[in-house]
């Protein structure tokens, strides 16, 4: 391994999202890690026919894999058949598979949304005013409707999975660098989900997020856990991101967004047994 590990870093610069600006964040990332690093930038599209000259790969704001689905899957089955690195890595359970975690866990008794993907299941759904329906290959509320419980004998099931509409607080999110937890950050607003505050986490919210960090048996890597705050009090899953969560780091204070790129560096050079 060199002194100074070469690392492909694979983000999509231009990538248009609602309320949040990913290409600042990767440009503020490779500054800072480039300090530790010899770092060079791709598109996700050029990274299966690039990785092969650097040590290893960090996937971070690449965008909806949906969008690109069949060259993401010969960019896993490349570097899975090479033994790439591949950070994070493949072995996710959340997000990176899709959406069975969500049928899993719900299956399992775990604090999630309840989630079910057939039609003789919908006897353990909790009765709501609405239900969302959403494609299991979905990403960004892309494909994202809601129906009333009167319409879900009539879906077309096979691809796409039910919630409850649950009637939330507030939704809540916790980074995480490997199973450290860096800092959380809530929306106020239900409506307003990408205006987020800096949020102080509970001892039990704390709890509750390192379930899944732990479910998800993930060594190294950087994953997001949202959740949402019911009317009750409690939190319940939204999603497990672990592919490529963005980070709000713009939002967190100086010294939070310095401890995250030192615990990421750390955990890279960890990953990477330099």
């Amino acid at each position: 391994m060199p002194a100074r590990p070469r690392l492909l870093f694979v983000t999509d610069l231009a990538y248009q999202a609602r309320g949040r600006r990913y290409c600042d964040e990767d440009i503020f990332l490779t500054s800072r890690l480039r300090e530790t690093f010899g770092i060079a930038l791709c598109h996700p599209l050029d990274a299966a026919g690039l990785m092969d000259a650097f040590d290893a790969v960090v996937v971070r704001n690449s965008g909806p894999v949906l969008h690109y689905q069949r060259e993401y899957d010969a960019f896993r089955e490349r570097a899975l058949a090479r033994g790439t690195r591949v950070y994070n890595p493949l072995t996710g359970r959340g997000d990176m598979a899709g959406k069975q975690y969500l049928l899993d866990l719900t299956a399992a008794g775990h604090p999630v949304i309840p989630t079910i993907d057939r039609p003789q299941d919908l006897r353990l759904l909790p009765e709501a005013e609405r239900y969302a329906v959403k494609p299991k290959a979905g990403a960004d509320s892309i494909g994202l409707a809601f129906v009333p419980g009167d319409r879900l004998g009539d879906l077309a099931y096979g691809d796409i999975l039910v919630q409850p509409r649950v009637d939330f607080r507030y939704e809540v999110s916790f980074y995480y660098v490997d199973d450290t937890f860096q800092y959380a950050l809530y929306a106020p607003d239900p409506a307003r989900r990408w205006v987020l505050e800096p949020y102080e986490p509970t001892d039990a919210d704390l709890r509750f997020a390192r379930g899944f960090i732990d479910w998800n048996t993930l060594d190294h890597g950087i994953q997001r856990v949202d959740a949402c705050r019911t009317r009750e009090g409690g939190l319940l899953l939204v999603e497990l991101e672990d592919l490529n969560p963005y980070l709000s780091l713009d939002l967190v204070p100086d010294r939070t967004r310095d401890a995250f790129v030192t615990g990421m560096t750390a955990s890279l050079r960890r990953f990477l047994g330099a």
